[in-house]
């Protein structure tokens, strides 16, 4: 077979995976594993479910319930400003306070710099920034 035309084919299977990821809801080991067994074949598959495990265990959006529960929650008194900027997969500082989500405590929950964010409790890493 043509050098060029496998080179081709790869690029557009590996444009195709890229874009799936992009675009899917799944996440995690489950695609990680698919996108690489797409990419890969069988040891693709392996490396990106153990990828997608770690990537997507931390990165997983909260469930809505949680979501409405933060956009409704009434904004303290003093507002809470920091210097460096909110950014998903990062901790939030330790001087700001963290509330924990009533009905689902795997998160929590903080306003800073005017932005309604949703945390990790353990680790504090910003899970997602309310817009």
């Amino acid at each position: 077979m043509n050098i060029k035309a496998v080179t081709t084919a790869a690029g557009i299977l590996l444009a195709s995976a890229s874009a799936f990821a992009q675009q899917s809801t799944v996440t995690g080991a489950v695609g990680g594993a698919a996108t690489g067994a797409i990419v890969g074949g069988p040891v693709g598959a392996a490396v990106g479910g153990i990828v997608g495990g770690v990537a997507g265990s931390v990165i997983d959006p909260p469930p809505p319930k949680v979501v409405t529960y933060v956009e409704q929650a009434p904004a303290p008194a003093e507002r809470v400003v920091v210097k460096e900027k909110v950014v998903v997969g990062q901790p939030l500082p330790e001087t700001v306070v963290v509330t924990p989500i009533p009905d689902d405590p795997k998160y929590a929950y903080a306003i800073v710099n005017n932005q309604r964010v949703i945390v990790e409790p353990s680790s504090r890493t910003v899970i997602q920034v309310i817009e």
